[in-house]
């Protein structure tokens, strides 16, 4: 019986961490740019490139929205956080 390779595959695993698809994505686009790939191949590591950048894309717009939190609340000049407690503050 003969087998597709990407059948016998083990199911591919979410990154934990934005690190590790940066990784696994690298890898991925070297292998693609190396052409040892078969069409199959090709097909299943653009499917699991896509997904790893979903995935980042997520990742870089959730600490977009954090850093935008951060600067709206800590990172204003300090002349402006004095003048917003008044003179009575300190």
């Amino acid at each position: 019986m003969v087998t597709n390779k990407t059948e016998t595959a083990a199911p591919a695993r979410a990154p934990v961490s934005f690190e590790e698809a940066m990784r696994e994505l690298e890898a991925i686009v070297g292998r693609m740019d190396d052409g040892s790939l078969g069409l199959e191949e090709s097909l299943a590591a653009y499917k699991r490139g896509a997904e790893l950048v979903r995935r980042c894309q997520e990742a870089l717009e959730a600490v977009r929205e954090q850093v935008q939190v951060l600067d709206g609340e800590m990172l204003r000049p300090a002349g402006e956080l004095l003048s917003e407690r008044g003179p009575d503050a300190g």
